[in-house]
């Protein structure tokens, strides 16, 4: 059985709806202290530049979202309530927009993931934005790492699409769009509830 690609950065540079739907059922891949936790991407999110209430793009290019507007591929990290959210940049050439991974279905390294988010019930362990970063231990000085090298400490690797793709408007947001871009792999255990 031959390796895995890493996804390409031309993977990234369509647009964000996309990009977000089509992230499901890749693996995300995060190295940590020499140890090696993997998920099935199950859940996610698509935003875009200024016409995007919902979107830190909203009010225009600033220090804390400038990555929004840089090459697509790269890794976009903000916090949220004391969380930090793990995005990827997405969008077409000359455009604005991200992908939240919102949550994954745990493959590896799980035990390293219990260590840092503990939980009874390996469910709660990475069923949503805030405790996918936990487990994954995501921080600030991720922001702007390119997911497309495979030496990087977060990448993305090639797989088939998830079977059941579903729809909903976005999670936690005060204003959204009329479209539906909350994409989840149908009947998994581990989208976010």
């Amino acid at each position: 059985m031959s390796p895995r690609k890493v996804l390409p950065a031309g993977f990234y540079a369509r647009s964000p709806e996309v990009v977000a739907r089509e992230l499901l059922g890749k693996t995300l891949v995060r190295v940590l202290g020499g140890e090696r936790l993997e998920g099935v991407v199950v859940e996610t999110e698509a935003y875009h530049g200024g016409g995007d209430p919902a979107s830190r793009a909203y009010h225009g290019r600033k220090e804390y979202n400038a990555a929004m507007w840089e090459e697509p591929g790269r890794l976009f990290v903000y916090n949220v309530h004391k969380y930090w959210m793990l995005n990827v940049v997405a969008h077409l050439p000359g455009g604005v927009g991200g992908v939240l991974f919102r949550a994954i279905e745990p493959t590896a390294g799980v035990e390293a993931m219990m260590r840092r988010r503990p939980v009874r019930d390996v469910r709660e362990l990475t069923s949503g934005p805030g405790k996918l970063s936990i487990a994954l231990g995501v921080t600030r000085e991720l922001n702007g790492y390119p997911v497309t090298d495979s030496g990087a400490p977060v990448h993305i690797l090639d797989a088939p699409p998830a079977a059941g793709c579903r729809t909903s408007h976005r999670i936690g947001v005060t204003r959204d769009l009329p479209e539906e871009i909350r994409f989840y792999a149908d009947g998994n255990r581990f989208v976010s509830r």
